[in-house]
C-alpha cells in the first residue's frame, strides 16, 4: 500500500511559511518522500499501517488555510502510473512508465 498526500497551503505571511514549512518537515520524518512540489509518498505495510499514518497526518495537520489530501493506493495501482513530462525520481519504483507519443 501507499499513501499519497497532496497540499497546497498559502506561504504569505510568516507564519503560513512556519506552517508550511513544519508540515514538509513532518512528512519527510515520517518517511515520505517528495514525488513533485507539494505531492508526497510514503509505502506502508497494509491497511493497519496506512490508518496509522492517516491519523498521524491528521494530528500534525496545520494551524492555516490550505487543502490537503490523502489518496490510498496499491504498489501495482502506483507502478501503473505514467509520466507524461519529466523523468522518475530515485525514490520511485522501476514500475513506472513514461509515455511517448512519438
Amino acid at each position: 500500500m501507499r499513501i499519497i498526500v497532496f497540499f497546497d497551503l498559502p506561504v504569505v505571511l510568516p507564519k503560513e511559511r512556519k506552517a508550511y514549512s513544519r508540515f514538509r518537515k513532518f512528512l519527510l520524518n515520517d518517511g515520505y518522500t517528495m514525488l513533485q512540489y507539494s505531492v508526497y509518498t510514503r509505502i506502508c505495510n497494509g491497511e493497519d499501517a496506512v490508518r496509522k499514518h492517516v491519523k498521524r497526518l491528521q494530528e500534525n495537520l496545520p494551524p492555516v488555510n490550505g487543502a490537503i489530501r490523502a489518496l490510498k493506493i496499491t504498489e501495482k495501482q502506483f507502478a501503473n502510473m505514467e509520466i507524461l513530462l519529466g523523468t522518475t525520481t530515485p525514490e520511485e519504483e522501476l514500475g513506472v512508465k513514461k509515455v511517448d507519443f512519438f
